[in-house]
């Protein structure tokens, strides 16, 4: 299974390079709002904690059109033709990390975008 994973969790400076680059390629604009993976607060309200789809479906099952599958590599995939836009997967997703923008919904397809933007390498790409 391919999916994006937090490498070096104490590592993360907050910088937004990942989510900057995750919304610019799904919607063009910086808007961290837009992005597939957020920088959160931990507990202590200081420390950085990137968040992450870690692929495990829930998105899939809640979506009345069936728009959402699991390719070969174990990545769920938002069919755009079958998708209306409703939002239940957003309100189903664990993690917070679908995005949905007026009818356009989005979520992380494990493409390494965010992983290429990190000056921290704290993201990677892994076969589970």
């Amino acid at each position: 299974m391919k999916k994006l994973n937090v490498a070096k969790k104490d590592a993360c400076m907050a910088c937004k390079e990942c989510e900057a680059a995750c919304s610019e390629a799904f919607y063009k604009e910086f808007n961290e709002d837009y992005s597939c993976i957020h920088i959160e607060v931990k507990k202590d309200g200081e420390t950085p904690k990137p968040v992450v789809c870690v692929q495990c479906g829930k998105c899939a099952k809640a979506c009345p059109e069936e728009a959402i599958t699991q390719n070969a590599k174990g990545v769920y995939t938002i069919n755009k033709k079958k998708c209306v836009g409703c939002g239940k997967c957003a309100e189903a997703c664990p993690f917070g990390v679908i995005v949905k923008k007026e009818d356009k919904v989005s979520k992380c397809i494990a493409c390494g975008i965010c992983v290429k933007a990190c000056p921290m390498e704290v993201l990677e790409i892994k076969e589970a």
